[in-house]
């Protein structure tokens, strides 16, 4: 029975569905259960603090769902909150840096890696601090970009606005000489069209939620829980606000109609 129990996927929005999204190509028969923490997004300039309690109401809230797994789609709570859920919860548990981090380490040629994410992740050095332990010669530049996330959210995908910002945010990274660009938040591949023309058709970009999603599935065979199943999966959705919007972005992203987004109660989920 374990093994037809669904993943558990969570993050601070809808950044979390580029996740989903791998998630079903690499494990179509898994069914997956979604908790976007959509009243109390971004979590990128919040407490470290902060986004451990809430990392920690989110898995509960999975967990209650009777999930086998849980990924944390989301690059500020991987980079705080990690060790903290992997002590707690005694299920597996897989974030974001280390799989993006083996990918940008893989791919690079020149030994030059960007990294953007949110103020919290960058100014944690998680990616640094993950690729230098694979390889600790290679040279890394981070840089925050916080106003994308809103942008995501919003789905200004190819909005004169996003290109502006993206210009200023990416040109210093575009001076060190980068061949490969971490999109160290699970937002940015909503935007990853603006983000390759504004760094440059040369450098390659590293989606950690591609990468995540081979570890899920490798970790899942590792401990024996992999689904026997033979259908398609299906998809659970809950949001702590807005589920009308998150539905319409959802829908669109996925390329498939939802049929339900059930809001759950802020104050039910620091209950738990």
């Amino acid at each position: 029975m374990e093994k037809e129990k669904p993943i558990g996927v969570f993050d601070s929005g809808i950044g979390g569905l580029t996740v989903v999204k791998r998630l079903m190509s690499v494990l179509p028969r898994e069914s997956i259960v979604y908790f976007g923490d959509t009243a109390r997004v971004p979590y990128g300039s919040k407490s470290n603090e902060t986004v451990i309690e809430y990392s920690i109401q989110n898995t509960r809230f999975l967990l209650q769902k009777n999930v086998k797994a849980v990924v944390v789609a989301c690059n500020t709570a991987s980079s705080v909150a990690l060790d903290e859920l992997r002590k707690t919860f005694n299920v597996p548990i897989i974030g974001m840096i280390e799989p993006g981090a083996e990918m940008a380490v893989k791919k690079t040629k020149n030994n030059k890696i960007g990294v953007i994410g949110t103020r919290a992740t960058v100014s944690n050095k998680a990616y640094s601090r993950a690729i230098n332990k694979i390889n600790s010669s290679l040279e890394i530049f981070e840089k925050a970009c916080p106003l994308f996330v809103p942008l995501a959210e919003e789905g200004w995908i190819n909005h004169k606005a996003t290109y502006e910002i993206a210009e200023e945010y990416l040109k210093e990274l575009r001076e060190k000489n980068i061949d490969t660009l971490v999109l160290g938040c699970t937002h940015y591949p909503i935007l990853a069209e603006v983000i390759q023309n504004v760094i440059g058709k040369h450098v390659e970009l590293i989606d950690s939620g591609v990468a995540s999603s081979e570890v899920v599935r490798d970790e899942l065979r590792r401990v024996g829980l992999e689904t026997n199943s033979a259908v398609p999966g299906n998809l659970f959705f809950y949001v702590s606000d807005i589920p009308t919007t998150f539905k319409q972005v959802a829908e669109l992203f996925l390329g498939r109609d939802i049929t339900e987004v059930i809001k759950v109660d802020v104050a039910e989920l620091s209950r738990h």
